[in-house]
């Protein structure tokens, strides 16, 4: 107890037993189903989009889907299963092999916003998403145009 007859010890154990019980951006938003959902719904439209799909060298979408979901996963606090494989992201490094210009950033959100819709989550949630997404479409802007 302080002298102000507080006690400051329970009160800082109530505080951390109150952050431990919030869950995650991941947990909260429904955990991996929500992000294989969201990344399958993007593929669907990148498959079918003339600018973006040559730039997945892969025939089959699977491999790159599956990766997309894990980073995702992980980046919101979810398991580690995308680092454990494939060491840091690297984002823009893992890019740089690929043009990336203004068009194809508005073809990638032009698919990330439709997933996102088709998702239907809460609007903070959704918000808190689709600002990420904005950023790291941004980021991967490696070419002029």
């Amino acid at each position: 107890m302080t002298d102000t007859g507080r006690d400051t010890a329970h009160e800082e154990t109530v505080q951390t037993t109150a952050a431990e019980e919030e869950p995650s951006f991941y947990d909260r938003v429904g955990g991996e189903q929500t992000f294989r959902r969201l990344v399958h719904f993007f593929y669907q439209g990148v498959a079918q989009d003339e600018l973006l799909r040559p730039m997945y060298p892969e025939e089959d979408l699977g491999p790159a889907e599956e990766r997309f979901a894990l980073f995702l996963m992980q980046y919101w606090g979810g398991p580690r299963t995308y680092s454990d494989r494939r060491g840091h992201p690297r984002l823009r490094m893992r890019h740089v092999p690929f043009q990336v210009d203004r068009a194809a950033h508005d073809a990638w959100l032009r698919h990330m916003r439709t997933a996102l819709d088709r998702l239907a989550l809460p609007a903070e949630d959704d918000r808190e998403l689709w600002n990420y997404m904005t950023y790291a479409a941004a980021a991967m802007i490696n070419t002029a145009g």
